[in-house]
């Protein structure tokens, strides 16, 4: 979904965010009630039972600066994101 930005700045600075971090963006149809949706690209069960592996972005949420924190804290709490964030220690 490389053409369709979202209005809202703040929210589409929160995309790139998270498209930078490896996830993957899902407009959604004409007559949805959200935008789009964001995927983790690992999207395992051991992630948090799923809970952080799909997000739904609205087109016009209340509060536009929290929903671009929202998106910001879904992609930051990925457990597979942290693990790859994790200095590794070689063992001589």
């Amino acid at each position: 979904m490389a053409n369709k930005k979202h209005h809202n700045k703040e929210i589409q600075a929160a995309l790139d965010y998270a498209v930078e971090k490896g996830w993957f963006i899902r407009g959604a149809g004409d007559h949805a009630h959200s935008w789009g949706t964001i995927y983790c690209p690992y999207n395992d069960s051991e992630c948090r039972c799923g809970e952080y592996c799909i997000s739904s972005i609205w087109s016009t949420p209340r509060n536009p600066t929290n929903h671009a924190k929202q998106i910001r804290k879904v992609v930051d709490k990925c457990i597979r994101l942290k693990e790859d964030q994790q200095p590794t220690f070689n063992e001589e």
